[in-house]
């Protein structure tokens, strides 16, 4: 059974929403979500913030694309625990979260994106966060691991592309081990 925290991007590759990103990583993001529907256990947090993000940059009437119908699938099946487990996190400030993993990395870390990592370290199973192609996760990914969270690029060269083009003096970090 997969567990996940899933990153916005996700969804958003997956209903090409983000024009830059390879076929590839359309094909991996859509057969993620789908396997998430099918076998997966999606976290999310049990103040719905990720879910309000997701309908933020979604569409739901009609869902157009394979990340809106998950998203449609995830609202219903929001309150089965055989498809989605909830996990408290306490808002110290905005997008500041008790919870997030390594507090010397949180004021670096996006601000929108920290809800990701706080929820998946709140999770007794501490699940990995899926992540599409934020090339900024590439900076963050290290420390995370370190405190117990795994994240897993599901297009790697994708974000690499991203991190060159975006920090072209910086040599773009290590991608984790598969």
């Amino acid at each position: 059974m997969i567990k996940a925290v899933i990153d916005t991007n996700v969804l958003l590759v997956a209903n090409l929403q983000h024009p830059d990103v390879s076929p590839e990583c359309v094909v991996e993001c859509v057969r993620y979500l789908q396997d998430m529907q099918s076998k997966g256990v999606t976290v999310i947090d049990d103040g719905y913030r990720i879910l309000g993000e997701y309908l933020n940059k979604t569409r739901l009437k009609p869902p157009k694309g394979v990340g809106d119908v998950f998203l449609k699938w995830l609202l219903q099946n929001a309150s089965n625990p055989k498809h989605v487990e909830q996990v408290s996190i306490t808002e110290l400030a905005p997008d500041e979260f008790a919870e997030f993993p390594d507090p010397l990395l949180q004021p670096r870390f996006d601000a929108p994106d920290r809800k990701f990592a706080a929820v998946a370290h709140a999770h007794p199973d501490k699940p990995p966060v899926l992540q599409a192609a934020d090339c900024k996760w590439l900076d963050w990914w290290q420390a995370l691991r370190a405190q117990g969270i795994a994240v897993e690029f599901l297009c790697p060269d994708d974000a690499c592309r991203f991190y060159r083009k975006k920090f072209p003096s910086q040599a773009v970090p290590a991608l984790p081990d598969a």
